[in-house]
């Protein structure tokens, strides 16, 4: 098993993870901050707009199991990567949508999602390539959210579910067998 990380964010950290624990593959998701100025930021620091972190999520993967590439379809593919600084309702530099790649060949593998992205949807992905940068991991609440507090949060009542459909309709073959 050869184990990769990869760093993405696409709106709240909540929704993100929630869809990268079903995919196959993926032995661990941790919600967290990235791309900002102020050491060691809050929660409420980062939803301020002010610390220029993004909530993110870091992605340990099998790559005999699931590519880099097939990784980042994933992600491309189950937010709106079309959206500058917002998903939805989240509104802010905060909710961008962005790769933080950890060396060349991942940034390489980075633009190259974008670019299949981008070819399937006429060229709109905002989605940028930052980084590297240093990785701060959320408060413990915040890890594995929708597995406990989040059934019961409205908002991602609201907001999960679809993404987690859009995940088992259009990656199938790239979804835990128990999610």
């Amino acid at each position: 098993m050869a184990q990769q990380q990869v760093i993405v964010a696409g709106g709240c950290f909540w929704c993100t993870e929630a869809v990268m624990k079903d995919v196959i593959g993926v032995s661990e998701v941790e919600s967290g901050y990235i791309g900002g100025d102020k050491p060691d930021p809050t929660y409420k620091e980062v939803c301020s707009g002010n610390t220029g972190h993004a909530e993110a999520v870091r992605v340990t993967f099998d790559d005999e199991t699931i590519s880099l590439p097939e990784i980042l379809d994933v992600f491309m593919g189950t937010h709106d990567p079309s959206q500058l600084n917002r998903q939805g309702n989240d509104v802010g530099t905060q909710y961008r949508s962005a790769i933080f790649p950890q060396d060349d060949a991942q940034r390489d593998e980075a633009q190259a999602a974008i670019e299949r992205w981008n070819a399937e949807n006429d060229g709109t992905a905002v989605t940028t390539i930052e980084g590297p940068d240093t990785w701060y991991p959320a408060e413990d609440y915040h890890q594995e959210y929708w597995a406990g507090e989040g059934q019961r949060n409205p908002y991602c009542m609201a907001v999960i579910p679809p993404k987690l459909m859009k995940l088992r309709k259009s990656f199938q073959n790239k979804v835990k067998q128990d999610a």
